[in-house]
Parts: structure tokens; C-alpha cells; sequence
């Protein structure tokens, strides 16, 4: 699915997909969305003949969580997800992270799977400024893949 051009794409227009069609995931519109790192665990090994050396062989594959932030705007339908995982009720839904070009048109598309909301920030409140009131959620999975 990726499509190749010269000049790189801008990162302002995108959409989150939370399992549509999936009822335990609602909709939500995210103004900004950091997608996770991938790194994988170093074992270092040095057998009895090696002359101060190592060897290095891969690990455990790690994914960090996704950062999503979205304004607040009186919809509980994705708190109640959050919530149902606050009371032992996990609902786990595979998604996708859309990167679109200038006429909206899909050039990327990143696929997480088995994700959950793993940590909620409410929104900072001051009566002193005029900014908006903004909700942060992590969202852990179990791996993302870029469709080609």
C-alpha cells in the first residue's frame, strides 16, 4: 500500500482506525498520534574459547504504545472503553494508522494488532489560558506491520 514519491509527505493529514465495524473499539478523532518504536532485546553471549569477544543474537521483540491525543468533546463512547478495561473487562481490537496525501488519498497504512487503552491523561485545566482541553491515551498492542 505504501506509495513512493520524491518530496516526503506531510504528517498533518491522518486517520485512526480503531476496529471499525468493531464494537469494542469506538471512533475517536485524534489531532496527533506517535507511533510506537520497535526495538529488539540484545543477548550478548561469549563462550569459553572466545578471546574477548562477544556474540550477539536477537531477542525478545519489544513495541512501545501508541500516543494518541484528542480533544475533549463529551463523547463517552471512548471512555467506556478505557472503562471496561479499568474493571477487568479488556476489549482488545486490531487497527490502523492512516497517512493520507494533499487529496486525501491513502499512501500509508501502519496495522497494529490486539491493542487495549493502557493509560489515560486528562486533559490540564486553566482558567488563565484559551487553549484546548486535550485527553492523552496509550495504547499498547501485540505488534505493527506496515501494509505493502
Amino acid at each position: 500500500m505504501a506509495v513512493l514519491r520524491a518530496r516526503p509527505y506531510g504528517n498533518q493529514r491522518f486517520l485512526v482506525d480503531l476496529g471499525t465495524g468493531n464494537t469494542a473499539a469506538p471512533e475517536a478523532a485524534f489531532c496527533e498520534v506517535i507511533l510506537p518504536g520497535i526495538s529488539i532485546d540484545v543477548i550478548e553471549y561469549r563462550t569459553g574459547s572466545a578471546a574477548n569477544t562477544v556474540s550477539k543474537h536477537p531477542g525478545l521483540v519489544k513495541y512501545a504504545n501508541l500516543v494518541c491525543k484528542k480533544g475533549v468533546t463529551g463523547d463517552l463512547n471512548f471512555w467506556n472503553w478505557i472503562n471496561a478495561g479499568l474493571k477487568g473487562q479488556l476489549q482488545r481490537a486490531d487497527g490502523s494508522i492512516v497517512l493520507r496525501d494533499e487529496n486525501h488519498a491513502e499512501v500509508m497504512r501502519w496495522n497494529f494488532r490486539r491493542a487495549w487503552p493502557c493509560k489515560f491523561t486528562g486533559p490540564g485545566l486553566n482558567a488563565a489560558n484559551n487553549e484546548i482541553a486535550m485527553d492523552t491515551v496509550e495504547i499498547c498492542h501485540e505488534g505493527i506491520e506496515i501494509d505493502q
